[in-house]
C-alpha cells in the first residue's frame, strides 16, 4: 500500500449537533476480497449535509457517523477478487451504495445505504469501498473537483442531460446543483435563465454561462420576468432547487407541457395550486441524485466536454467545523470543499 500506518484520523457525528462533530484516530480498516481502499484527498459539503447538525427539522442518526458523502481519492489496495479498480486509480464513492442503475432501490429511498446518513460517509483520511460502490474521476478533473460530484453534480445531470439545444432551461439560485445545471445546460446547448437575490453572484453565473440573469428581490413575481425573457412562452425546463415556496412559480414559469425538475426540499413545506399544472399540461419530476450508470455517464460527459466544477473555500481537514459553518452561513459562490490531505489543488 506504500504506507506504513496502521491508523487513520476520521470525523465522527457523536450527536446531531456541530459541537458533536470530533475527530477521533481509528484502525486503518482491512480490505476483504471485493472491497477497495480509498485514501481520500478532497470532499465537499451539500446544504443537505447541515441537516444533521443545525435547525428544527434535524436529522437523528442511529450511531456515531462519519459525515459527508461526497469525496474523492486514489485506490491505494484491493481486495483478491477486484476487477473493476487497480492501486492508483482515482475514484469518487457513488451516493446510494447499492444504486448501480436503474430505478432507485427501495432500500436507497430511505437512505438505509446512503454515504453519510445510513453507512459512514467520507470525512475521513481512508475508506473501504466494496468495488461496486466507485467510479472513475473524469481524466481532466482533479481531487477536489472530483469530490463535488457525488451529489450536486449527478442530481443535475439526472434533471438536465435530456436537455436538447433548441430549448430553454430555467434554474434557480446559485447552489451546488444550480451551478452544474448551469453548465450542463450551456455545454448541452441550451438557453439559459438563472435567479439569485445578490446581483454579484448574478454576475458570476452570466460569467459562467447564464444568457439571462433575474434578481428575485427586485422581480418578487419572478415567473412573470421569465415569460417577458421567452416572448411569453415559458421555459422548457425548470431546475427547481427550493421547493414549496417557489413550485408555484416555477410551474408558471413552464411552457405548455414543460417539465419542472424538483430539487429541492426547503422548509416550510407548503401546499400549492393544481390549476396551472392541468391546463398547462406541466410535468413535475421529483429528483433524487442518481445511479452509478448515470454517474458514469456524466463523467464521460463533462470529460468530453471539459467542464469543470465551479470552487469555492477551502477548508483544511483540521479545520472541518468552519466548513460546516460556512455552509450554515450561506456559502459564497462554488463549492465548499474539505482537503483532506491539506495538498491544495492536488
Amino acid at each position: 500500500m506504500g504506507n506504513e500506518r496502521n491508523e487513520m484520523r476520521v470525523y465522527r457525528l457523536m450527536s446531531p449537533s456541530l459541537d458533536g462533530l470530533q475527530m477521533v484516530k481509528e484502525d486503518l480498516p482491512e480490505v476483504a476480497p471485493y472491497e477497495v481502499l480509498v485514501k481520500l484527498h478532497a470532499a465537499s459539503i451539500n446544504y443537505k449535509d447541515t441537516f444533521y447538525i443545525a435547525g428544527e427539522r434535524r436529522i437523528p442518526l442511529s450511531r456515531p457517523t462519519i459525515p459527508l458523502s461526497d469525496g474523492a481519492g486514489e485506490v491505494v489496495a484491493v481486495g483478491s477478487g477486484v476487477d473493476r479498480f487497480v492501486p492508483g486509480d482515482r475514484v469518487a464513492g457513488i451516493l446510494a451504495q447499492d444504486w448501480l442503475y436503474g430505478a432507485i432501490p427501495a432500500k436507497a429511498y430511505h437512505s438505509i445505504t446512503s454515504l453519510g446518513q445510513g453507512i459512514d460517509g467520507v470525512l475521513a483520511e481512508y475508506r473501504i469501498f466494496n468495488q461496486e460502490g466507485l467510479v472513475r474521476l473524469p481524466k481532466n478533473l482533479s481531487y477536489e473537483e472530483g469530490a463535488t460530484l457525488p451529489t450536486a453534480a449527478v442530481t443535475a445531470w439526472n434533471a438536465v442531460k435530456d436537455v436538447r439545444s433548441s430549448q430553454t432551461v430555467l434554474i434557480l439560485g446559485t447552489g451546488g446543483v444550480a451551478l452544474f445545471a448551469l453548465q450542463f445546460a450551456k455545454a448541452l446547448g441550451a438557453t439559459t435563465i438563472i435567479t439569485s437575490s445578490s446581483d454579484a453572484k448574478l454576475a458570476r453565473a452570466v460569467e459562467a454561462g447564464a444568457d439571462h440573469a433575474i434578481n428575485y428581490r427586485s422581480h418578487p413575481e419572478w415567473h412573470k420576468e421569465v415569460r417577458r425573457l421567452t416572448e411569453d412562452i415559458g421555459v422548457d425546463h425548470v431546475v427547481e432547487t427550493v421547493g414549496s415556496d417557489t413550485l408555484e412559480q416555477s410551474i408558471l414559469a413552464a411552457r405548455i407541457e414543460g417539465m419542472v425538475h424538483l430539487v429541492g426540499i426547503v422548509p416550510p413545506i407548503g401546499r400549492i395550486d393544481p390549476v396551472p399544472v392541468i391546463f398547462g399540461a406541466v410535468t413535475v419530476r421529483g429528483v433524487r441524485v442518481g445511479s452509478r450508470q448515470l454517474f458514469e455517464e456524466m463523467n464521460a460527459f463533462m470529460e468530453r466536454k471539459n467542464i469543470h466544477p465551479i470552487l469555492g473555500r477551502r477548508f483544511a481537514f483540521e479545520d472541518a467545523k468552519s466548513a460546516f459553518v460556512h455552509q450554515l452561513n450561506g456559502p459564497d459562490f462554488g463549492k465548499i470543499i474539505v482537503n483532506i490531505d491539506n495538498e491544495y489543488g492536488s
